[in-house]
């Protein structure tokens, strides 16, 4: 037999339910000894296993069976616990999920979900055991945001290909607009993404959804045939993971809808998380991911109480096209709350002069450049790193100073520090020359003034390609007025930055001086 492409293994009921009767789902949580995705004899069940329909989450009995309330617009979960996996497809996307839409997706301009049939008798996840150690990495894309198939190729030359063979990552992410509107791009998309070669799960964002439907419960269809659930959790050793939707649509105007989209969790969503948040221990870290930010959110106040309550807790999202790390405080967060702000892996929308390679440069508006996140866990504790698209681990900021200064002008001269992944809690500094000193530097939320060069540079592109959108302000730049120099000669502007994971960078600048 071979393996359903969403994984449950199921028998087929003779009798087709009446249309609106209450129903009843069932199945097992079992161990696949095989591999092969289906529940074959003496494959035993797998107790303690929590189960959810979007709406209820159960826990299975102790041959791993399951019973939960149905309805004919139903997505099935089951929710990874430690040391187990759920199959993958051959593009790596997991399977830890069953669609039950007896008639398919309403028709719209992409497909969604094709009739199901009947409700199964029994619908079974298989898990396979893995190797979960405390300490593991994850990577997070932001925003892919790919609208044909040339951005895919810049996206898996920019940013994929360096990645291939080149991680000890056991997971991935994307936070959100995969693609930019043209959904049939998600096949491309999820091919080039495949390269990597590790399980990846999506977060649905703004530009991933039908928008030719009548409100936001349809907006999700064509999300559903490809990932499965909107909203969903997994635990990955000692780590809970929760996947959220943010993004919710008005419907279209010639449905009857207000058009467009506001950031909002939904009352469904969020009774649901409180009962995922109830049966995770307190001691456990909880990494909230979303598309918008969580602040973007018409609802945050009820994701503040839930996610308040827990001992340890981050949330991450992109949306924005810059990175920062917001502190958030608020009443229900009685410790406060780290919400991260990834890097885009498109930067700026694949815009701006393109490379050698023909690749856009797609700086970030805050003049970081554009890729992605390196999450590293042990324990309850984490660490985020920043990677620049194609650039060695170590390229952590840009520092921006002349080339070339006359001795009398030397002192006075601002230098800045554009430091990527750099947040309020990092510590720059500078060394100037010979001295020995290390100086700190400034912190100045303001636009990057090379990035303001670049728009200036690249305002007269013409199709296809397009110049970069204007900045915003950086929340990761530092500045220093140099002090006097040597009268003339090259010497060196080292800059030195400590984060707020006790991670250190260095870069250097030479600056050339030249008698006055």
């Amino acid at each position: 037999m071979s393996r359903r492409s969403l994984v449950a293994s199921v028998v087929l009921l003779a009798a087709i339910p009446v249309a609106g009767q209450a129903q009843t789902a069932k199945g097992v949580v079992f161990h696949d000894v095989n591999s092969n995705g289906v529940r074959d004899a003496g494959e035993l069940g797998i107790g303690g296993v929590r189960v959810s329909n979007q709406l209820d989450i159960v826990t299975t009995d102790w041959s791993g069976a399951w019973t939960l309330p149905a309805t004919d617009d139903t997505i099935f979960f089951v929710i990874k616990p430690r040391g187990w996996m759920t199959p993958v497809n051959e593009r790596q996307i997991p399977q830890f999920y069953y669609i039950h839409k007896p008639n398919g997706s309403p028709k719209t301009k992409f497909p969604g979900v094709a009739p199901t049939g009947p409700l199964p008798s029994s619908i079974d996840f298989p898990l396979v055991p893995q190797d979960e150690p405390d300490k593991f990495k994850a990577l997070f894309f932001g925003d892919t945001q790919t609208r044909n198939r040339t951005e895919v190729d810049y996206l898996t030359h920019d940013v994929i290909d360096p990645i291939v063979g080149n991680t000890d990552a056991v997971f991935g992410v994307t936070l959100g607009d995969l693609v930019f509107d043209d959904l049939s791009v998600l096949q491309p998309y999820v091919e080039a993404l495949s390269l990597i070669g590790i399980p990846w799960y999506s977060v649905i964002g703004n530009h991933d959804i039908n928008f030719d439907v009548a409100n936001d419960a349809e907006s999700d269809e064509t999300f559903n045939r490809w990932f499965g659930p909107a909203y969903f959790s997994f635990d990955h050793g000692p780590v809970h993971f929760v996947v959220l939707d943010n993004v919710w649509y008005r419907g279209h105007k010639s449905k009857g809808g207000a058009g467009g989209y506001t950031g909002k969790f939904g009352p469904d969503q969020l009774a649901w998380l409180e009962k995922d948040l109830a049966m995770t221990p307190k001691d456990k870290l909880v990494v909230a991911m979303m598309h918008i930010p969580v602040q973007g959110s018409a609802d945050k106040a009820e994701f503040y109480r839930l996610i308040g309550q827990r001992e340890y807790a981050l949330s991450a999202s992109a949306h924005t096209h810059y990175q920062e790390h917001q502190f958030i405080r608020d009443a229900a967060l009685p410790k406060g709350h780290h919400h991260f702000i990834s890097v885009t892996a498109c930067g700026s929308w694949w815009q701006g002069r393109p490379d050698d390679r023909g690749i856009p440069h797609t700086t970030m508006r805050d003049g970081a450049p554009n890729g992605h996140s390196v999450f590293s866990f042990d324990g309850s504790q984490y660490k985020i790193e920043f990677r620049a698209a194609g650039a060695p681990e170590e390229y952590q900021m840009d520092i921006h100073a002349p080339a070339t200064l006359a001795a009398a002008d030397v002192e006075g001269t601002m230098v800045y520090a554009n430091v990527f992944g750099g947040s309020a809690k990092s510590v720059v500094e500078m060394r100037f020359a010979g001295s020995d000193e290390w100086v700190k530097m400034e912190r100045s939320v303001e636009q990057d003034p090379e990035y303001l060069k670049l728009v200036a540079r690249d305002r007269d592109l013409k199709a296809p390609n397009r110049p970069l959108p204007g900045a915003v302000n950086s929340t990761h730049l530092w500045k220093i007025a140099l002090p006097a120099g040597p009268s003339e000669g090259v010497v060196p502007i080292h800059v030195r930055t400590t984060d707020m994971f006790g991670q250190i960078y260095y870069a250097t600048r030479g600056l050339r001086i030249e008698k006055s």
